[in-house]
């Protein structure tokens, strides 16, 4: 049998073994780029950035309405579940004392050896009150099936009221898996627009954030917002076309600064529609929550007819609100770079309004 000789690994020599070297790290840059990992994100310039916030902020609105109205169901049906709670208990009091009634009057059965009382009155050592005594026991005996009449129908209620509960309570489980949801998207487009804003230089930042017009609306000092609403809300005030819209826009001017919180209804903080609702709140007028509901709480007007107080709706989805004031203006709490300021109608795409009647 022949004899295998065993072969000589050949050690890598200088070329080789940068050439090795060379495709080995090729391979990896490679490997790398598809991970995505080695990838540097563009460096954007402000204008980039505003377009790319100013989106994100939009489609954060958006889920802010939809939040506030699963809040507001979510708020409705917690109320009704609390209520139907509070009224079986009352009932199940009630059905209580009625079973205890019942227990006594069994036990007494019980004790004389359950004999109907019409023939212990009859079995009595005093037949002449047998008359009296027959029908004392007739009464006894419809009072004992009204009772247990009520019983069962007290039972029944109950299992009504639970059954009522039950399914106010999957309601109110479904409108709080929605609130979950939609501050899960809410804070995640916060969270990018936050990052895309930090790449920038303060002075960048102030570009992108700054409103078109109307800035010096957006201070906060009393001073500021007590100089700006004297005179432009009598004005304002004075060409709405009713009390009531005079009171919220008085109510807006005085909001001037304040800051935006999603979700927010004052009286410090407000949201877009929480800033509408509060100001018609102010002057004694219950709006809907809600953008999409606040479209539909009064009368449409066209852009030519609008009047200091009416609701101004902008973008597609109906997704963002103000407060109209005249000569063009609305006062608007924008997003969370912005506090609640005066600005043109014009910065948003227009989708409506409303006058509230």
């Amino acid at each position: 049998m022949a004899a295998h000789r065993k072969l000589r690994q050949r050690s890598l020599s200088g070329n080789t073994a940068r050439t090795a070297v060379t495709i080995a790290l090729a391979g990896a840059a490679t490997a790398t780029a598809f991970d995505g990992t080695s990838h540097a994100e563009p460096q954007l310039t402000p204008t980039q950035v505003k377009a790319k916030v100013d989106k994100l902020y939009q489609e954060a609105e958006v889920a802010t309405e939809k939040y506030d109205g699963a809040k507001e169901k979510a708020d409705a049906a917690e109320k009704q579940l609390n209520t139907l709670r509070d009224e079986a208990a009352r009932k199940t009091e009630k059905l209580n004392s009625a079973r205890e009634a019942l227990g006594y009057v069994a036990a007494a059965q019980y004790r004389s050896g359950g004999i109907d009382p019409a023939v212990q009155l009859m079995l009595s050592n005093d037949p002449e009150r047998y008359l009296d005594g027959a029908e004392f026991a007739d009464r006894v005996g419809h009072r004992q099936t009204a009772a247990v009449e009520l019983v069962r129908q007290q039972l029944r209620e109950i299992e009504q009221l639970r059954g009522a509960a039950h399914i106010e309570l999957t309601s109110l489980k479904s409108r709080q898996a929605e609130l979950k949801k939609q501050k899960t998207t809410i804070t995640g487009k916060l969270d990018q627009a936050r990052r895309l804003l930090s790449r920038l230089t303060p002075q960048q930042q102030a570009q992108v954030t700054s409103p078109t017009s109307g800035g010096r609306a957006s201070r906060s000092s009393t001073t500021a917002r007590g100089a700006l609403a004297a005179p432009h809300s009598s004005a304002a005030a004075a060409d709405a076309p009713n009390s009531r819209a005079a009171a919220a826009v008085s109510y807006a001017y005085q909001k001037l600064g304040s800051p935006y919180v999603w979700g927010a209804t004052g009286p410090h903080a407000f949201d877009c529609s929480g800033l509408v609702q509060a100001a018609y709140n102010s002057a004694g007028v219950s709006l809907p929550r809600t953008t999409y509901a606040q479209i539909n709480a009064g009368q449409r007007v066209s852009r030519s007819e609008l009047r200091p107080g009416d609701l101004v709706f902008f973008y597609s989805g109906i997704s963002h609100v103000g407060i109209y004031v005249g000569d063009g203006q609305m006062i608007h709490a924008p997003n969370p770079t912005a506090p609640v300021r005066l600005a043109p109608i014009d910065e948003m795409p227009f989708a409506g309004a409303t006058r509230v009647v």
